[in-house]
């Protein structure tokens, strides 16, 4: 499954919207998102399951990269 991760690149800092970016991880679980991105410096807001339409939605954006870890 293909997951929309919401964070800030700085842990120490409080979050603000305009600050904030977008990765796409494909993974089993939530668990295993937060496992995979455990050693980069992110502060994760929120991670976002993606269904088939979202999916598609989200892969007309120019900035849609699927992380590959």
């Amino acid at each position: 499954m293909i997951y929309k991760v919401l964070y800030q690149e700085n842990q120490s800092e409080i979050p603000v919207r305009e600050r904030t970016h977008a990765i796409y991880v494909e993974a089993e679980s939530e668990r295993d998102v937060r496992n995979k991105l455990a050693d980069r410096p992110y502060n994760i807001e929120f991670i976002q399951p993606l269904d088939e339409a979202h999916l598609a939605y989200e892969k007309q954006s120019e900035h849609f990269k699927l992380e590959s870890i």
